[in-house]
């Protein structure tokens, strides 16, 4: 497996998308629910299927209602997921929670990747509520994302909101984009990393975080 380091630059909002590097404003949906529902219908007629067949009937509508549910990630922010869960704790060890299942939506095709997560911390002092790391994957998770940037956006809002002394987030994909369409193989996963402080200075510590993660732990 091989894990790329990324360099220590943090985005002062990575609430937000961004483009070449530069965060990019997330507006307020303008369309209606109706206007997503026409042009799922019209994607119905453009692959030669007739909408008004029974089976097809309610079909615009769920679509509809998926994508504003697979993209509710936009209308969530960090204030608001971590919700005063932090905690002064004077820990300073390496803090990790492993497999977290994740989906989300190939910005390209439109199409999901989903697999698991690997966060870590090492706290200055500070800890936040584990359930909040999970939050936090799952509302970048839940846009219009490519992995490499899903990965960043994590370990950078972890950053923002606990500023510790190394951020590590390992993220392990399929990609449907390569399962169902294109080069069509199953089987095929993505690993991307972005390693932040100590994580990135510093190689031993880097490597326990990548044994922890290689570890299976017993089942219970």
């Amino acid at each position: 497996m091989t894990i790329s380091n990324d360099k220590l630059n943090v985005n002062p909002r990575p609430d937000r998308n961004t483009h070449n590097g530069e965060p990019v404003t997330i507006h307020e949906p303008e369309v209606s629910l109706e206007d997503m529902m026409d042009s799922v219908r019209q994607i119905i007629l453009g692959v030669g299927e007739d909408p008004d067949r029974e089976g097809l009937l309610k079909t615009p509508k769920r679509v509809a209602e998926s994508m504003r549910f697979l993209t509710s990630g936009y209308k969530q922010s960090l204030d608001d997921i971590i919700n005063g869960a932090i905690f002064d704790e004077g820990h300073n060890e390496m803090v990790l929670v492993r497999d977290i299942n994740f989906f989300s939506m190939c910005e390209h095709h439109m199409l999901p990747f989903m697999g698991r997560a690997h966060v870590a911390y090492i706290p200055n002092q500070k800890v936040v509520g584990l359930s909040k790391l999970a939050r936090i994957v799952d509302m970048y998770s839940r846009r219009m994302q490519v992995q490499e940037r899903l990965t960043r956006q994590i370990a950078e809002a972890l950053q923002e909101v606990l500023e510790p002394r190394g951020v590590a987030v390992v993220m392990e994909a399929s990609h449907m984009c390569m399962v169902m369409r294109g080069v069509q193989k199953p089987g095929a996963w993505t690993v991307t990393s972005s390693m932040l402080g100590a994580f990135q200075e510093d190689q031993r510590t880097r490597e326990e975080y990548l044994n922890l993660i290689r570890h299976q732990p017993s089942s219970f």
